[in-house]
């Protein structure tokens, strides 16, 4: 059974029409424009406003803030893959003389560099860029609050940094190599450093009366990198299209796994909200989904874009003011209502094609001391190695071509799992990082560590 991907039922139109409804009219926004993703592919568009009959579609610019910050995050990772870079070079190590010690690339990407929050000096989001011409003056004289790679401490002068990163190694201004590397790729042509007709103004609502204050738009200069871009919904649609399923003329979808994957040490905060950062992304647990994405604010506008992997749907949502709407819950919520209203039909199952004996005899039950666990060969050629029942250590594992795997997730990532064999051929026992599986609890026909007691099982008499 197959349903259209392109669209979505009534009521689930209607639903996310009303959440973004109640949003701009409680937010006090001036306007509120929405996109939905599934599947890759943009299925639901909506706006609200205040003046009649000038709803924003899905081709006028707003500012996105710190949503600029994956896009910075996206080129460090090409240069990682292209080899020009590790990410656990020190940044000094390619920007000399930064005054950053070994603060690697990999710690700024994850907001763990130990920097300050903010740039010394004036508030850089309501003042001209040419305030900080150069790095130092995006540092100042201390830039360090923590010690590099102890805590996740956001930094927006991280960010310009990884910017420079990028203009010192592709010889090029950061947001030249923006247009080239991944804007012009990714058919993201509404997508700039500065304000392209239409766009929307920033404003400030007045906290206690329902009037607006214009807010200044700043080039902001050394810190474009942390926030300087301007999208629409359309632009920012393809864009998380993106970012779930990867484009290889961008970034592979392994890379992208990688920066969704939490890289930074979660906070008391972070724990309680079950929230993490990857590598430009934010990660965070709401309703019992996994979702990534990140969010952006600069003075007249927010903005946030939010993603599924597993339900493969994702949201944008921007609006024009300084404060209000609280656009990543709203986007959250978008994604939920598609989520829970449309639930994913999974793909049909099929058998693998072709099957290698020596690893078919390994599937079935086995026993880590007395604990059963199953060991699966699955249609994609993976093995998958899980407890038979309730919570407890399980992963997939990819082949190494040498008759090894190796782990994928959780506590057995990049551990190794081999068979290992009697001298006619047959399995004695799995080693997984020094743990042994065998086929019955204790087994003491197999080399369990520590032997086997000869009296074997017994009762309590």
């Amino acid at each position: 059974m197959t349903t259209p991907q392109d669209e979505l039922l009534p009521g689930t139109r209607r639903a996310l029409l009303h959440r973004i409804a109640v949003a701009q009219a409680e937010g006090r926004a001036p306007s509120l424009v929405a996109a939905v993703v599934r599947d890759g592919r943009a299925v639901w568009h909506g706006a609200r406003t205040s003046v009649d009959g000038h709803g924003p579609d899905r081709n006028v610019q707003y500012r996105i803030g710190s949503i600029t910050k994956t896009f910075t995050a996206v080129l460090v990772m090409r240069l990682r893959d292209e080899g020009a870079l590790d990410l656990g070079d020190p940044l000094e190590k390619h920007l000399p003389c930064t005054g950053t010690g070994e603060a690697t690339i990999a710690q700024l990407l994850a907001h763990t560099g130990g920097l300050a929050a903010e740039s010394p000096g004036p508030w850089w989001e309501r003042t001209p860029g040419a305030l900080r011409p150069e790095l130092a003056d995006v540092l100042g004289d201390q830039p360090f609050l923590h010690p590099a790679g102890r805590r996740f401490h956001y930094s927006n002068p991280g960010y310009s940094l990884l910017g420079a990163l990028v203009e010192q190694l592709r010889g090029v201004p950061w947001d030249e190599a923006l247009r080239r590397e991944v804007l012009e790729p990714l058919g993201l042509d509404r997508t700039t450093t500065r304000p392209q007709h239409p766009h929307a103004g920033g404003w400030a609502v007045h906290p206690w009366a329902d009037v607006m204050l214009p807010e200044p738009t700043e080039d902001f200069g050394r810190m474009a990198a942390a926030g300087q871009l301007w999208s629409t919904a359309g632009d920012l649609a393809r864009f998380a299209a993106f970012l779930a399923h990867g484009d290889d003329r961008v970034l592979s979808a392994e890379t992208l796994r990688e920066m969704r994957t939490p890289a930074a040490p979660a906070e008391e905060t972070d724990l309680r909200d079950g929230s993490a950062y990857g590598l430009g992304l934010r990660v965070e647990a709401r309703s019992g989904r996994l979702l990534v994405g990140h969010s952006g604010s600069v003075p007249g506008f927010l903005a946030s874009l939010t993603l599924s992997v597993d339900d493969d749907v994702a949201a944008v949502v921007l609006s024009n003011c300084t404060s209000g709407p609280m656009v990543s819950q709203v986007a959250a919520d978008l994604v939920c209502i598609v989520a829970e209203a449309e639930p994913r039909f999974p793909a049909p199952w099929r058998p693998l094609r072709e099957v290698d004996r020596t690893v078919l005899e390994l599937a079935g039950q086995w026993y880590w001391g007395t604990s059963p666990f199953a060991l699966r060969l699955t249609a994609d050629g993976l093995l998958s190695l899980g407890p038979l029942s309730g919570g407890g250590r399980r992963s997939g594992f990819r082949a190494n071509g040498d008759g090894s795997w190796t782990g994928l997730e959780g506590y057995f990532a990049g551990e190794v799992l081999r068979a290992v064999r009697r001298p006619d051929g047959t399995v004695d026992h799995l080693d997984l990082g020094s743990f042994v599986f065998t086929r019955q609890p204790y087994d003491n026909g197999a080399d369990v560590p520590g032997g086997v007691d000869t009296g074997g099982w017994r009762g309590i008499g």
